[in-house]
């Protein structure tokens, strides 16, 4: 479905992770000249700026196993809002994140937005890591590996209920692409939550277009079509330099192109979400630059 206006949210949220500096990802993003670009692609683009986030240096680090988690649900709870207000105005919504912790409140407004019309959605996961922890699995109590959990109903259930209800997403409507890099006690949870994990290995043995086909078949049936959360970390880190928790074996910078354009060619994707951007670590701000030039692709550019 290609909507006429797309509406930009930054969520600069950086209390997810250890590393700072992701909380200035959404301004990078924008400096890249996302608007305008994205605007080139004959969309209306509306920038709805960022939502409020609560600055760390004010913060009591809270539960050791999931720190700042009450500051994290509140900021989730926000931007949930404001993505189901951009769908009901017939708007895509596009998150610039921030730590991956922002899924949580993106996912929770598309489902929110569907489920009141009896509808439900699909998730797309591009990332080096699986996202897959609770505080209870977790070896850093960092939220921003746990963000998938809580979408299939698995986690604290300030983030697992964000605006009433779990599940979010269906665990057996979800893909999720590039796996490299999961924590021992997180991988009994991505085998047996019924989640579709294609790892680095899926890639090399069987081919991008192979797997991304897959990956969109198992987030569009019987769905209205599926939210894309794309983390930075997926590209290998030749390509984007600037991420948050860079893994070496990720994918090309061709590979990261046809992957979107593969989305865009289904015709399925509701909603995207671009996080993980940390221009503090960057060179010359290229992976701001390569997240737009992906998300262009996500949403129609074409070589010819």
């Amino acid at each position: 479905m290609r909507p006429s206006g797309i509406a930009i949210i930054g969520a600069p949220l950086d209390l997810g992770g250890d590393r700072r500096g992701v909380d200035m990802g959404p301004s990078a993003v924008r400096v890249a000249n996302l608007n305008r670009r994205v605007a080139a692609l004959g969309y209306e683009v509306e920038d709805l700026g960022n939502v409020e986030v609560e600055q760390r240096e004010s913060l009591p680090e809270g539960p050791r196993n999931a720190r700042y988690l009450p500051q994290i649900a509140r900021m989730c709870g926000r931007l949930a809002r404001l993505v189901e207000s951009a769908l009901e105005q017939g708007k895509a919504p596009l998150v610039l994140g921030g730590d991956h912790s922002v899924a949580i409140g993106t996912v929770a407004g598309v489902s929110s937005y569907f489920r009141k019309r009896e509808q439900t959605i699909g998730l797309i996961w591009l990332d080096a890591h699986a996202d897959m922890n609770t505080p209870e699995s977790s070896p850093s109590g960092n939220v921003h590996g746990m963000p998938l959990a809580c979408c299939i109903g698995m986690g604290p259930p300030e983030l697992t209920h964000l605006l009433g209800f779990s599940p979010k997403v269906q665990a057996a409507s979800v893909a999720l692409v590039g796996l490299r890099n999961v924590d021992m006690l997180e991988k009994p949870h991505v085998r047996t939550s019924g989640v579709r994990a294609f790892t680095m290995r899926d890639i090399d043995e069987r081919g991008l277009p192979a797997v991304m086909r897959e990956a969109v078949r198992i987030a569009s049936e019987g769905a209205a079509g599926f939210h894309l959360s794309l983390d930075m970390d997926w590209v290998d880190p030749s390509d984007a330099p600037g991420v948050g928790t860079a893994v070496r074996g990720g994918a090309t910078y061709r590979e990261a192109h046809l992957a979107m354009e593969l989305i865009c060619d289904s015709k399925h994707m509701l909603s995207m979400e671009v996080v993980e951007v940390n221009p503090v670590i960057d060179e010359v701000n290229r992976t701001a630059d390569l997240a737009v030039e992906l998300v262009m692709s996500a949403w129609g550019k074409r070589i010819l």
